[in-house]
């Protein structure tokens, strides 16, 4: 009987746990077995970051598929499915990759490797590199699986261009305790003689040192948000600047205000790469980016037929502090134009900050009901996240799961519909989704 992708990604992930352990050793040596595909990928487009990684990659797709091109896309984690992380490009919009082609490209990985030590993650961009160079497209767009400067898709000799979104504290067991450590570990990905793109900071000392490296390793031009090019909010809509263009364009479909700066970085990358597209090719790409799981209503679905009836569901995967500042300043915003009581079902993984992420909603939202992530061994007990919930001044409980949660809070007296946040953690989202039979496309 013939092998499954899924049966042959779970063999990968027995016989390469999935420990992190950055180095560019182990995967260059794959590679270089494999004939080197990196060496052979469409201009591409390196994307990292703390926050704002995978939206910044959306944004840029949909502007680079509104003005016809074929858009590669690696990103992690996934949702629901493990092929979610590889779109190939095609002409009218890219294609999550076939159960078939994506068996093909891990068995070769597997077979090349033979039994050499490897994580997971490694043979399993070797595995998206194959595919991309085999595929004809005219864009890549490459995003970091952790940190930048070791991590395996920083193979990429050259990139079109190198961006570093947001930065903020998250996996600091790996990248360092402090915003300058991490900083320089994302900055690792700006190449000499390639355009560098720092979307603005949240933090000084993160932008400090992301210039400055970027000046040490010789990328060039540096694209600096807030100098370079800015992004306002302007009677409802969008400006954009930067030396050579000024757009008025609508507002994004992704909710919140995060959002705008993704946009603002999308359009600096393509422009420093060369992409020097028209204004309705802009306007299209923005307003009609997609990314689920951030800031996502779901409005259809099974656990949206559960809700209370007049209510709102949300679903976000943000998991760290800046993560939660963004998110709840976003919901305040939606609160001021519909305000609705905020009712938050959460999960978290035990490697992350629960109180800190949930610290923002205080005083805003009326409840937190607590479940587990299923399948996550690493993830907090509800009775954790509750107890967590009530150290920073939230009013918390523990339920069994999702639709529990959403069980109990439909047998609530509402006297206005409540607005409904499922948050924590991007394992969590993919539950949901799958749950909700929404799965991403």
């Amino acid at each position: 009987m013939a092998i499954s992708s899924d049966a042959l990604i779970a063999r990968l992930l027995a016989m390469h746990p999935k420990a992190i352990d950055l180095s560019l050793g182990r995967i260059g040596g794959l590679l270089e077995k494999l004939g080197d595909p990196h060496k052979r990928l469409p201009p591409t487009i390196h994307v990292a970051g703390t926050n704002g990684k995978g939206s910044t990659v959306a944004f840029m797709r949909a502007i680079l598929e509104a003005q016809g091109l074929r858009v590669h896309v690696d990103t992690s984690p996934h949702l629901v499915r493990f092929n979610e992380r590889i779109r190939l490009g095609r002409a009218g919009g890219g294609v999550f990759v076939e159960d078939a082609m994506l068996l093909d490209a891990l068995t070769r990985c597997e077979t090349a490797n033979d039994g050499a030590a490897i994580t997971f993650w490694e043979i399993v961009t070797a595995a998206a590199f194959l595919l991309f160079s085999e595929q004809p497209a005219d864009v890549l767009l490459l995003e970091v699986g952790l940190g930048g400067r070791l991590d395996a898709t920083n193979v990429i000799e050259r990139p079109a261009a190198a961006v570093v979104t947001s930065i903020g504290m998250d996996h600091a067991e790996y990248l360092g305790d402090t915003l300058a450590k991490i900083a320089a570990e994302k900055a690792g990905i700006f190449k000499r003689g390639a355009p560098a793109v720092i979307a603005p900071q949240t933090y000084a000392e993160a932008d400090a040192v992301l210039v400055a490296e970027a000046e040490r390793r010789g990328a060039g031009p540096i694209w600096v948000g807030g100098q370079e090019f800015t992004l306002h909010e302007e009677a409802g809509r969008l400006v954009y600047q930067d030396e050579g263009r000024l757009m008025d364009l609508p507002l994004p479909r992704l909710a919140g205000r995060h959002q705008h700066i993704n946009a603002a970085t999308a359009i600096a990358a393509l422009r420093a790469a060369g992409y020097d597209f028209s204004n309705a090719v802009f306007e299209a790409g923005v307003a009609n980016a997609d990314w689920p799981a951030r800031m996502q209503r779901l409005s259809r679905g099974r656990l949206a037929e559960m809700c209370p009836a007049g209510s709102e569901l949300w679903l976000d995967g943000g998991h760290n502090a800046d993560g939660g500042r963004v998110l709840a300043a976003a919901m305040a915003d939606l609160h001021d134009r519909n305000p609705a009581p905020l009712v938050m079902i959460v999960g978290m993984l035990g490697t992350k900050d629960t109180a800190a992420v949930l610290k923002p909603f205080a005083g805003l939202a009326r409840l937190v009901v607590a479940v587990p992530i299923p399948g996550q061994q690493a993830a907090r007990s509800p009775e954790d996240v509750a107890q967590q919930a009530r150290s920073v001044g939230l009013e918390a409980w523990p339920s069994s799961s999702v639709s529990a949660a959403l069980e109990d809070v439909s047998r609530m007296d509402w006297a206005t519909p409540p607005r409904i946040l499922i948050c924590g953690s991007l394992y969590l989202a993919g539950e949901v989704l799958a749950l909700n039979g929404t799965p991403p496309v």
